[in-house]
């Protein structure tokens, strides 16, 4: 595992998430969370995951696989009524994820 690689990631998706989420909440009100959460949930997080992917030089496609599956950890908090706290682990699964893989050698920011 390629430890800079994750701390990059998980930084670039913590603050990526962060901002993304304060936008939302001033944009839209609660009710726009408990009807469209569902969707805007996911959306966000591959977006953020994309933004991490360009911003750290990663592959895209590669990184939304490995944010799709972190993020199912974060279903998992959101179904135990914990859900920043699933968001948070799946941030750092996913920068484990991206970490790990063999590919990663390959960065083109190196």
């Amino acid at each position: 595992m390629r430890v800079d690689v994750f701390w990059r990631v998980a930084v670039v998706q913590l603050a990526a998430v962060a901002a993304l989420s304060v936008l939302l909440a001033l944009v839209f009100s609660d009710g726009f969370f408990e009807a469209w959460g569902w969707l805007a949930g996911p959306a966000t997080w591959l977006g953020c995951a994309w933004i991490t992917a360009r911003v750290v030089g990663l592959e895209p496609a590669a990184a939304l696989l490995r944010a799709l599956l972190a993020g199912l950890l974060s279903l998992l908090g959101v179904l135990a009524g914990l859900h920043w706290l699933g968001a948070f682990v799946a941030v750092l699964a996913f920068a484990y994820l991206c970490a790990r893989d063999p590919l990663v050698d390959s960065l083109r920011a190196q």
